[in-house]
């Protein structure tokens, strides 16, 4: 009986162990040795194409809202420092993601990067968040679409009858047939193939810059000629102190949220070492420069506390005289809205195909067209699912939880880049039918390495053992040369996997540290000594363990992780330490009722994956083997073949 239930704990103990590993296993990058099964996606896109992605996915049309409300309730005059300050926070996650694209240029993006740094489990709530936020946000987008449009026509009576909102009397729903058809005409293109796809979004960004290059000259001249009157403020450059001034940088983040586009298309650029870095690197350069010159003429032209919240630069053209400006500016923003849509239903097919290559959705998800080159199927799921959701919900309310899930890829993204400097993985995942390979090439490696240690040995023997005369006939003594060698052999073997252990328990408690004080610095309902407490506690392990990983040495394996020669990430680990603390911060920040919505989605996408992706992973029967096998077993299956 007892040997019975040592049995039966021991097998519970297995499976839980097994269950375990399952969550945290990793997939190898993309490389040669990956064979895929149907075509290629399309290699058509250069450094210029990546950027007019990313450009027209992240200006939105919110700037042309956003400027009027912060200055007003904020920043004052000094909405272009924040500007810079939410822009200098935003490259730190571009660094990040610009060393991992370059390394690991394929599909999927931040859930790609989290499934080969982290784990599966992750992975799949990443890739389950960008899900919910590509759709909502393309939906939300669409939605804004209309109202610019009848704007920009003198009302919404000048629309076509077929384009104007309706409401449903039985249901009290306003229905928006405008904002489907432009989501079905953009999923249109989208499946038209990349290449056309981007030279429609190449002249759409195209316009809406021109848009904000006239604000700029335009409104520029006009300062010019009235003094620059918004800045007449005398020692009230910053009216709001420098809180007001971070809370402004706070909420204008979010509009350079959008340059991680650009990584969804890794599979489809002619040189992804050069230009994926290139791409995101322009689009955040490109789009610090047109808001801080756009907030600076237009704060200079009307004082702050007059701009108009709801149209505020179209207001301050008019209160200079220039009321027909404000149909370049509606243009500006209806183009502004379009590129955003095409940027948000860009990467979500890419998305889906990469998490059915790795069978985590079914196979229906991975299927390229033949003609196109592109995952036409996905590409009309999207498309369909997001324009039901633009025709029949006003999904404005829901706005907070794409910032979730952009945000929870950014931090994701910090921490797979130290993962990737101090613990990357060891091993790699090969399919079970390589298993005679595996063990052939195993056996040979492990024999060759035993005959050599067995030859170092008897070597060191026989210098140990040999009579070392003088010229004087004095006693021999042994060489402790040897032993000394062997000493540091051992202790070369043990320190990198000490070394190793203490990166990812550093790491660890990091992430730990700052969850704690993040937290402690974002609920408000705790008492002051309780949120003292909390803080002191998360800081002192936040910077206990960072001083730690400064003082390691990064692992070497790192140099032949994935593909070499691209970007690498300056300042590690300083620069993603930073990163994964703005982005927990302003997660924290986002409210209660945001992350009820998000945890039930969360909830709900933790059953999608165990019901089908954990049972129908690539990974489920994959041999994990050391990276220093890897070549071997290769040569040894294609010589089979041959």
């Amino acid at each position: 009986m007892i040997v019975s239930m040592q049995d039966k704990g021991e097998a519970l103990l297995s499976k839980c162990s097994k269950g375990f590993k399952s969550l945290v296993r990793r997939k190898q990058v993309d490389s040669v040795h990956v064979r895929r099964e149907g075509h290629q996606l399309a290699r058509k896109l250069t450094a210029l194409d990546l950027t007019a992605i990313g450009v027209g996915t992240t200006i939105g049309a919110g700037v042309y809202v956003l400027v009027g409300t912060v200055a007003r309730e904020h920043t004052g005059p000094a909405l272009t420092v924040s500007f810079l300050i939410a822009g200098l926070a935003a490259a730190l996650s571009a660094f990040c993601y610009a060393e991992l694209a370059s390394r690991c240029p394929s599909a999927g993006s931040a859930y790609h990067y989290a499934y080969i740094c982290i784990g599966e489990s992750v992975a799949w709530l990443i890739g389950w968040s960008l899900i919910l936020e590509y759709t909502i946000g393309g939906a939300a987008i669409a939605r804004g679409i209309s109202p610019n449009i009848a704007l920009f026509l003198g009302g919404e009576g000048n629309l076509p009858a077929f384009l104007v909102r309706h409401t449903i009397p039985q249901l009290g729903v306003v229905v928006d047939p405008c904002a489907a058809i432009l989501v079905l005409i953009v999923t249109f293109l989208l499946c038209a193939g990349i290449k056309e796809s981007s030279l429609v979004q190449t002249i759409v960004t195209t316009v809406n810059v021109c848009a904000m290059l006239f604000i700029i000259v335009a409104g520029g001249y006009l300062a010019c000629k009235t003094g620059w009157v918004g800045y007449e403020l005398h020692g009230r450059f910053f009216p709001f102190g420098l809180n007001g001034m971070l809370a402004g940088s706070a909420i204008v983040f979010f509009s350079y949220i959008g340059f991680d586009a650009v990584t969804g298309a890794a599979e489809e650029t002619k040189r992804p070492l050069r230009d994926l870095p290139l791409g995101i690197g322009m689009t955040l350069t490109l789009c610090c420069i047109l808001y801080m010159l756009v907030s600076v003429v237009i704060v200079g032209l009307v004082p702050y506390y007059a701009l108009n919240p709801d149209t505020p630069i179209s207001s301050a053209f008019s209160a200079n005289g220039m009321q027909w400006a404000a149909y370049i500016v509606t243009a500006g923003a209806v183009t502004a809205l379009c590129a955003s849509l095409m940027g948000s239903l860009l990467p979500q097919p890419r998305l889906l195909m990469a998490m059915a290559r790795d069978g985590l959705l079914p196979a229906f998800f991975s299927d390229i067209s033949t003609r196109t080159q592109v995952p036409v199927k996905s590409t009309v799921t999207t498309g369909m699912l997001a324009a039901v959701l633009a025709f029949f919900m006003d999904v404005s309310e829901l706005s907070g939880m794409v910032s979730v899930g952009t945000l929870l890829a950014f931090t994701v993204v910090a921490i797979s880049i130290l993962i990737l400097r101090y613990a990357p993985p060891e091993e790699v995942p090969l399919p079970s039918s390589l298993q005679q390979f595996i063990d052939s090439v195993r056996k040979q490696l492990d024999d060759d390495s035993q005959s050599m240690e067995r030859k170092e040995f008897n070597d060191a023997d026989i210098v140990e053992q040999r009579p070392s005369q003088s010229e004087y006939g004095e006693a021999s003594i042994q060489c402790p040369l040897i032993e000394k060698q062997f000493c540091e052999g051992n202790q070369d073997k043990q320190n990198p996997r000490r070394r190793r252990n203490i990166a990812i328990w550093n790491i660890a408690l990091f992430c730990i540290g700052v969850l704690v004080l993040t937290s402690a610095a974002s609920v408000e309902y705790l008492p002051s000594l309780v949120h003292f407490s909390l803080g002191a506690v998360g800081a002192a392990i936040l910077l206990c363990s960072l001083v730690v990983l400064a003082c390691l040495n990064q692992d070497e394996a790192r140099h032949s992780f994935g593909h070499t020669g691209g970007f690498l990430c300056p300042f590690v680990p300083f620069l993603p330490a930073a990163c994964i603390l703005i982005n927990s911060y302003l997660l924290m920040s986002l409210g209660v009722g945001t992350w009820i919505r998000v945890s039930i989605w969360l909830i709900m996408g933790a059953l999608v994956y165990i019901s089908y992706g954990w049972r129908h992973s690539s990974l489920t029967n994959a041999v994990y083997v050391p990276m220093a096998y890897l070549d071997h077993i290769y040569r040894a299956s294609s010589s089979h073949q041959v």
